[in-house]
């Protein structure tokens, strides 16, 4: 059962929703990012640098979390995430070893995107 949050149980998670989610480049940027860093790392949403606005940026981090792949928790004025590894490597194997050895392209109005058009 999703719980007050809006994060789905592992069981409930759609494979069909996550591929959703990482169907977005800056979506599945993030995803790497957390993949790079060790398990339960958490990241405000504003620390990966996207040049995107609050409401958009909010807006990709809802769609991860409801289709399971991150979990936000309130800590203070702020919401950490971090990505629900051990959930997604149990009730789909294999999928963030795809992600993990797959880069995309730098997603539009990231903090490399924008370095990379500048040079």
């Amino acid at each position: 059962m999703t719980d007050a949050e809006g994060h789905p149980s592992p069981e409930e998670m759609d494979l069909r929703a996550v591929l959703t989610a990482l169907s977005d480049p800056l979506r599945y940027q993030i995803v790497q990012e957390f993949l790079e860093l060790p398990d339960a790392t958490e990241r405000a949403c504003v620390s990966f640098g996207f040049s995107v606005s609050k409401s958009t940026l909010s807006h990709h981090f809802r769609v991860l979390r409801e289709a399971g792949l991150v979990q936000q928790i309130n800590r203070g004025n702020s919401r950490k995430a971090h990505l629900r590894r051990a959930d997604l490597d149990a009730r789909f194997p294999g999928l963030l070893d795809l992600v993990r050895h797959n880069p995309a392209p730098f997603a539009p109005g990231s903090a490399a995107a924008l370095a990379t058009a500048a040079e």
